[in-house]
């Protein structure tokens, strides 16, 4: 949950907002139906509803995009907006602009340049509402419509404002009442954080181009860095459209609202007194046109640039072509999951194919559009990593099972963080470096491709010991400043975890999170042990390897919280425990408290309670057990985390404890648990995530549940459980090879929060291509989706003879497990 600066947890709330327009949801729902009898392909599209998380502080961007696009086109909103959009029908559009990020937690919000607003002016260009306060306006209600590649919305004096997408640009489209002349407001200076920090607007009526440029400050990270970024704005749609009226504005809200009529330049730099200039360029139409298109390229380069971007993009193409474009990329990244549509509830169909969507949202690919220290590198960039802590436990994972592709793209624009700055990035936002929040954990982003893709590494454009050298720097070399990269590896280190009010002379960074901070440092130190066990490097492995039992040094069996023993604290460099209240930062916490990255975070932890990070040990869970007690001990304290609320779905740390019961042989237990998790904290609505997406995290854990699996990061684990569906298939276009799980015995009663008595739901018996499976509560990448071809589920409605793995359980490391790499 990357919320800097807010509470420790968002939690569910009801959606008292229905503003996207009835035909979305109806719309979905009738494709679901149709499917039933199609007889030629699929429209994956059809299936996604763009608004699940635009409300309850979901921070989902409904854009129109396409997969990775730099670009999300969608209006920008008053009050608590950070992807520009929200459900919230007391709020006021401020305009149309072509960059967002999507489901991040920055509250300040992210982006939100350029945009551009529609006006009636009758009383002429003198009387035109520029100004952010002037000019905003509520929408019409109930008449918001998007999908995947399209965005709409009408404002409530009539204007429609539709927009579509290609990676760097995409086509504006706007209709105005009959009779009526067209009026457009383009904006300089604002963005959503109201970070400008200066540039420069030309109009050339001419070419009938606007071209703007400036630098913005960042939404995630040190203030004093800033960005760059360009947009090229055609007017005249090919020349079928003329120019009548065009100026520059400026104002504020204390009475400057000055409109320069025939001027084409502006040119402001940083306000150092304090406050945004509003600025921008004003223009109308001849012939009074009820239909306006309007072209957008941007760039973090150059406004030619964004220029070249938008003719080679959009060139003469018309919206309706672009769009298409646009649903196509879309299908063939949402068809490389295909399943039983017509078996499936379709609830379920929804928020899968939902999930998958959002999960190709982002990272945004702006490749070939680097600054700074990345200026003209030959490698893939992409921004928006928002952030590595957030999107290593399952984002990654999925990507892994049908897009290697973009997921070795994504790993050399992380590798070349390291090339470029020294060490591998942990939170990049607006092309610049972001606050670190549990650590290095591209470690384990990297070491999740290395585990998986070692044998096309190279074909994919990876050198694997290039990405070992990234991995380990982060481990071994101390940055100057590890509030944006690396980690406090030096006290780390010599401790054998991250000591509390240590002195440490040779490096800079927020002394606070020491328990979690350790917790994730020894998570990645396995991370990297697995990159050195892949590649030999022997005397690396058995350091990274006794590193990552590094958790168990911050663990303190004294301490006790509600009848239960034994809780990560965090310690002093004598070795001392400094006591935390397991419960603090818990959703059930009545102490005010700060749980984030402030300075006052005594917690000790990120975002999370004791209760919560003291389960996280996914690569050691069997000596967590003996930690807690025993596998009886270990049941009853999960069951309690869940019944006393400490559980929190929206934060990463808890992603993988529903799935603990696994650990404990207990796999009944485990699907029980999901299904309640799934239903009590997802649905189709707006309000339908548990907290901000996370980049993502939350709509691929989403995914994963449904599909009935769960992901081991780092290692090529997947834990078995029970899907929401009977059949689905995963396509691997480049391996060229297709997995497809049968569910035999699958009901569609057993999907819902409490699966009833009698109905099959738990596992009994898996078929990996007709050889029955080592173990029914997990299998492995290689033996499965590496080589395609049918795995079988079978499902009883006997929950004691499912609840035991049958075989081994789940690896760790001091059961011997992980013992090789495949």
């Amino acid at each position: 949950m990357a919320h800097f600066f807010t509470a420790a947890g968002i939690f569910l709330l009801s959606g008292v907002y229905a503003q996207p327009a009835p035909s979305v949801q109806s719309g979905i729902t009738a494709a679901i139906k149709a499917a039933s009898n199609a007889t030629g392909s699929l429209d994956y599209t059809e299936f996604v509803n763009v608004y699940v998380g635009t409300d309850n502080f979901g921070d989902v961007c409904p854009g129109a995009s396409i997969p990775f696009g730099m670009v999300k086109f969608s209006t920008d909103m008053t009050g608590y907006a950070p992807a520009g959009y929200v459900t919230d029908p007391t709020q006021f559009i401020r305009g149309l602009s072509p960059m967002h990020d999507s489901g991040t937690g920055s509250s300040l919000g992210t982006y939100g340049n350029f945009e551009i607003m529609p006006l009636l002016c009758p009383g002429g260009f003198d009387t035109c509402t520029t100004r952010l306060a002037a000019r905003q306006r509520k929408r019409k209600p109930n008449t918001d419509v998007a999908s995947p590649g399209y965005f709409a919305q009408t404002l409530d004096n009539g204007l429609r404002m539709e927009a579509t997408a290609t990676r760097r640009a995409g086509l504006e489209r706007f209709t105005f009442p009959a009779n009526s002349k067209p009026y457009f407001v383009l904006d300089l200076a604002n963005d959503l954080p109201a970070s400008f920090a200066g540039g420069s607007l030309d109009i050339d009526p001419d070419k009938g181009r606007i071209t703007i440029g400036g630098r913005w400050g960042s939404s995630f990270g040190p203030g004093r860095f800033s960005y760059q970024a360009f947009a090229c704005y055609d007017l005249l749609d090919g020349g079928a459209q003329k120019l009548s009226e065009y100026g520059v504005w400026t104002g504020d809200n204390f009475g400057l609202d000055a409109k320069g009529l025939g001027q084409k330049h502006l040119n402001l730099t940083l306000n150092l007194i304090g406050g945004v200039y509003q600025s921008g360029a004003l223009f109308s139409y001849e012939g009074n046109p009820s239909t306006v298109n309007i072209r957008v390229g941007i760039s973090f380069v150059s406004t030619d640039q964004a220029c070249a971007n938008a003719e080679s993009e959009i060139g003469s193409s018309s919206f309706d072509d672009i769009h298409n474009k646009a649903k196509a990329l879309w299908n063939d990244k949402l068809s490389r999951i295909e399943i039983d549509v017509p078996n499936t509830p379709a609830n379920v169909t929804e928020m899968l194919y939902t999930s998958l969507y959002r999960a190709s949202l982002t990272p945004n690919n702006a490749t070939g559009e680097t600054q700074g220290a990345f200026a003209g590198t030959s490698s893939f960039y992409f921004d928006s990593l928002y952030c590595s802590w957030d999107t290593f436990r399952t984002f990654y994972p999925l990507l892994s099972l049908h897009s290697p592709v973009e997921f070795a793209q994504i790993v050399d624009s992380y590798i070349d963080g390291w090339r470029k700055n020294g060490w591998m990035p942990e939170c990049r936002a607006n092309n610049l470096p972001g606050w670190t929040q549990g650590g290095s954990s591209a470690d384990v982003i990297v070491g999740h491709f290395a585990t998986h893709y070692h044998n096309e590494a190279a074909a994919l454009g990876i050198n694997l010991e290039e990405l070992y050298s990234a991995a380990w720097t982060d481990g071994e070399v101390n940055p100057p400043e590890w509030n944006i990269q690396g980690r406090q590896s030096n006290v780390y280190n010599q401790f054998g975890y991250v000591p509390f009010a240590v002195l440490d002379t040779s490096s800079t960074g927020r002394q606070t999170r020491e328990g979690s901070r350790t917790l994730e440092y020894a998570f990645e130190d396995f991370a990297i042990r697995q990159i050195a066990l892949l590649l030999g490097k022997t005397d690396d492995e058995a350091k990274f390897n006794k590193r990552s039992l590094n958790y168990r040094n911050v663990w303190d069996p004294s301490v006790v919280s509600d009848g239960f023993k034994g809780f990560s604290q965090k310690r002093y460099s004598n070795g001392k425990f400094n006591f935390t209240d397991p419960k603090h930062c818990s959703p059930v916490d009545n102490v005010t408290t700060e749980c984030s990255l402030q300075s006052d975070n005594t917690n000790g932890f990120y975002e999370s309670s004791s209760w919560e990070y003291s389960w996280f040990a996914p690569h050691d869970t069997a000596h967590l057990i003996e930690l807690m007690g025993g596998n009886d001990t270990f049941v009853k304290r999960l069951d309690h985390f869940f019944s006393a609320g400490y559980y929190q779905a929206g934060n990463e740390p808890s992603f993988q404890t529903p799935v603990g019961y696994h650990y404990a042989n207990h796999p009944a237990q485990s699907v029980d648990r999901v299904r309640n998790v799934v239903f009590e904290n997802f649905d189709i609505t707006p309000a339908g995530l548990p907290g901000n997406d996370d980049q993502a995290a939350m709509a691929s854990l989403l995914a994963f549940h449904l599909l009935g699996i769960y992901p081991v990061p780092s290692t090529t684990q997947y834990l078995v459980l029970s899907p929401f569906t009977p059949k689905y298939t995963i396509h691997n276009s480049y391996l060229g090879v297709s997995t497809t799980v049968n569910v035999v015995g699958f009901d569609a009663k057993s999907v819902q929060h409490t699966i009833p008595k009698g109905v099959n739901a738990y596992v009994v018996n898996v078929t990996i291509n007709g050889v029955p499976s080592a173990s029914r509560c997990h299998f492995d990448f290689f033996d499965v989706f590496r080589v395609g071809g049918n795995v079988t589920i079978e499902l009883t409605s006997d929950k004691a003879a499912a609840d035991s793995c049958l075989g081994a359980l789940p690896e760790s490391l001091s059961t011997g497990g992980f013992a090789k790499t495949r």
